[in-house]
């Protein structure tokens, strides 16, 4: 699937527009296709990933396990690896960058749900105040 989501909402003011159902719809169907949640946040580490932030789809043990002492096969993203530094963020937030990601993975199909929700019982309500009004 080609996402024009980046595209649609990079405007700088875009978010100000409400999504649209089209929006709403592509919304639906990246979380579809993304791998399954629940997504957690992993502190990982190795000779070669030092300090590696990762999110995944198994909870953090706590232990900071090295490769091969964790399967990557669990890992979905990572937002710190830096031994060789190639992947960080400029603004250093990599722990809350990986917990929002961790977070959007389950948040994001229910934020949808609602929305469609409440559009739904806002029509219905506005169907019935017309139809009383006549």
């Amino acid at each position: 699937m080609a996402s024009s989501w980046s595209e649609t909402r990079s405007r700088p003011d875009a978010a100000l527009d409400p999504l649209t159902d089209e929006e709403l719809d592509e919304l639906d169907e990246l979380a579809g296709a993304a791998t399954p949640g629940p997504w957690f946040v992993r502190n990982l580490d190795d000779a070669d990933a030092m300090s590696l932030v990762a999110v995944s789809t198994v909870p953090d043990t706590g232990l900071g396990e090295r490769w091969p002492g964790f399967d990557h096969r669990e890992i979905v993203a990572a937002t710190l690896i830096q031994q060789p530094r190639y992947v960080d963020a400029v603004d250093e937030r990599w722990d809350q960058n990986a917990h929002f990601i961790a977070a959007a993975r389950g948040t994001v199909p229910r934020l949808v749900a609602e929305i469609r929700q409440l559009r739904q019982q806002l029509e219905a309500t506005s169907t019935t105040n017309g139809q009383e009004a006549n």
